[in-house]
């Protein structure tokens, strides 16, 4: 067989292997209301059937077909294997775009829901395109970004539902990826949508094959590159902004699809474009089908989009290892001594700002008609008994993210790691969650839970990363990939209709709720515990960043240091997470801005960190306190929206 046939071959028959097996699957969602009588008058059964079942079934084939394509097409214009509208945060910014303009705007749905979609996802791909351009469009960076992006997106489209749940409550279930159907409109808009861009496709791939040829052969041949990567991205973008728009988020079927394609035997440019969208289509009918079969009447509920990422991540983390990258992170710096004056200045600089903060939020509030006012008189000691466990719990929180992320960037040499990032916060997230559905223990149980969910999360990546000699690149999108694998899991749960759901969610956007005078203890006590440990390990932290080679030199066991630091950071992030949720990204700036401040060595720059992070996250809980009273708005909600765009400026500085 000649090369020409087994590359026509294999897609080919892959794609008839799925589409033959969602079609069996289907067969006995569809054979039980066909083989009974037709019922005279009005028949419920044929209704469903024609109505609700086969239109799910056409918008799954269609909507995987078009993710599908637009994955092959983001992977080759921007010759990344990994991209997709998942990873690269395009469905995230259309389905964020349309919870928004359903809050705040909704008569823009009406006028036109798929523009509403196209403009959150333009938005999110300028964002990705503009940060990868300036780093050559490295496979990294785009994908780091973009799942950065969606994972912010996600959380505040989530958190948005939660604040304004007798408006967006049915939002909640069709943002994870919702193909339940009511009648034909959706599949039979999306018919003429996918085939307008088919055809568009059609005509570019000629120019779209000589990409492989390098940027300076394709412009001698007479491409135009910028205007092709404008025209393809425009593509790929619409196709996904349609199917968000039309059924909400389906994660990584534009990631699986080319790479099976692949797989199976198709290479050049034209065979990828054509097979992956028949092998999208044929995944997605067959995963929904199955989904069906074996939820039952739960199916109907239950977000297809969060299934296949439950499923997708594993993939990207399989992939990992075959990632080229083309621009490594750069190495942490090595830290110089500093003089002793240098670290003092700053740290009693952090700590007068910190008593400060915490003297504004304890005694300044806002009163029942707005007006700010001081806490005194005869209500002061019942105000604060409910207030100030809640400022001393982020307080510690904020501290203990802090002092996390300086352990996680000194360990693995990156300026961007933080327990947010790389997926540790969701690992706690998930053991919450199970704490919650499973068994509903007490706090006590739920840091019990939010533990072994984290230490799980370092010990996959630990594993992963001794493959790679810890490059931080893929230690990095390890994390990102579990978290949004863990994001997933998390909105199936929810998504189940328990009335726990309410509390998980809460609990998530960084509510301080619940907390109370025994939390908040628990709290301080943590955090006095773990950062004193963090402290007396500063000598590993200031020797383990030269490298394996001094490290070995001067006796530190290079495996037991790793894992008990990495240990002691899931221990961090675990007791953190439960008071300021999983999105807070103080494990990120804390370390970022003591280290701008001159504090360089580890035990000045967990000092500062902590001092820092906890200021953060004190501020962070008065401003959602006093900014909409009497209404509030969670202190992670608040730190979340400051730490995404923090997160995108640095990697814009460190083009």
């Amino acid at each position: 067989m000649t090369a020409s046939r087994r590359d026509t071959f294999g897609p080919a028959l892959l794609a008839l292997f799925l589409l033959c097996a969602g079609g069996a699957a289907s067969w006995f969602l569809v054979a039980p209301s066909l083989s009974e009588p037709v019922a005279p008058g009005y028949d419920i059964e044929r209704m469903v059937l024609y109505y609700s079942t086969l239109p799910r079934l056409a918008t799954a084939l269609l909507a995987g077909a078009a993710l599908a394509l637009s994955g092959a097409l983001f992977q080759q214009v921007l010759r990344n294997p990994l991209a997709d509208p998942t990873t690269l945060g395009v469905s995230a910014g259309a389905n964020l775009a349309i919870v928004v303009t359903s809050l705040f705007l909704p008569g823009l749905l009406g006028a036109g829901r798929d523009v509403v979609a196209l403009i959150g996802s333009a938005a999110a791909a300028v964002i990705v395109v503009s940060l990868g351009a300036r780093r050559g469009f490295s496979p990294y960076s785009l994908v780091l970004s973009g799942l950065v992006l969606s994972l912010w997106c996600g959380g505040l489209a989530a958190i948005l539902t939660y604040l304004n749940q007798k408006y967006l409550a049915s939002l909640f279930i069709w943002g994870a990826g919702s193909l339940a159907q009511q009648s034909w409109v959706i599949p039979l808009s999306l018919v003429w949508k996918l085939a307008v861009v088919a055809i568009i496709c059609g005509l570019v791939i000629r120019p779209l094959s000589l990409i492989d040829l390098g940027e300076s052969s394709s412009s001698a041949l007479g491409v135009r590159l910028v205007r092709l990567r404008v025209v393809v991205i425009a593509c790929a973008v619409s196709l996904a902004a349609f199917v968000t728009s039309a059924v909400g988020v389906i994660g990584f079927i534009g990631l699986v699809a080319p790479t099976i394609a692949r797989l199976a035997g198709a290479r050049r440019p034209a065979q990828l474009i054509f097979w992956s969208p028949l092998i999208g289509a044929g995944l997605l009918f067959f995963a929904d089908s199955v989904l069906q079969l074996v939820a039952g009447g739960f199916g109907e509920f239950l977000p297809t989009g969060a299934v296949t990422a439950i499923f997708g991540s594993p993939l990207l983390l399989a992939l990992l290892p075959r990632l080229k990258i083309r621009h490594r992170i750069q190495a942490a710096p090595v830290w110089k001594r500093a003089r002793r004056w240098d670290a003092k200045v700053p740290i009693a600089v952090a700590a007068v700002a910190l008593v400060f903060l915490l003297l504004i939020s304890i005694f300044v509030g806002r009163g029942v008609d707005g007006s700010w006012v001081l806490v005194f008189g005869d209500y002061s000691r019942d105000i604060l008994a409910i207030r100030t466990p809640k400022i001393f719990a982020v307080l510690a929180s904020g501290a203990m993210l802090a002092v996390a992320g300086s352990i996680l960037q000194r360990l693995t040499g990156n300026e961007m790691a933080s327990p947010e990032v790389m997926g540790i916060s969701a690992g706690a997230t998930f053991g919450v969650a199970v704490a919650l559905f499973a068994i509903a223990p007490g706090f006590s149980g739920q840091f019990a839970f939010a533990m072994i969910g984290a230490i799980i999360v370092v010990s996959i990546i630990l594993l992963g990363a001794r493959r790679s000699g810890f490059a931080p690149e893929r230690v990095l999108l390890a994390g990102i990939a579990l978290s949004a694998m863990v994001d997933a899991v998390v909105g199936v749960l929810s998504s189940t209709g328990d009335p726990r759901a309410v509390l998980l969610m809460r609990w998530m956007s960084g509510s301080t709720y619940l907390v109370d005078g025994t939390s908040a203890i628990a709290e301080v006590a943590f955090a006095t515990i773990l950062i004193a440990a963090a402290l007396a390990a500063r000598h590993w932290l200031d020797i383990l960043p030269l490298g394996p080679a001094p490290s070995a030199a001067v006796g530190i066991p290079l495996a037991k240091s790793r894992l008990a630091l990495f240990g002691l950071a899931g221990l961090l992030t675990a007791a953190a997470t439960l008071t300021v949720g999983p999105l807070s990204f103080v494990g990120l700036m804390g370390p970022h801005l003591a280290r701008e401040a001159g504090l360089t060595r580890a035990m000045p720059q967990m000092i500062g960190a902590a001092l820092i992070g906890g200021g953060l996250m004190v501020a962070a809980d008065f401003v959602g306190r006093t900014i909409v009273s009497p209404y509030q708005i969670p202190a992670g909600l608040v730190s979340t929206l400051i730490g995404a765009p923090f997160l995108m400026l640095m990697m814009r500085r460190k083009a």
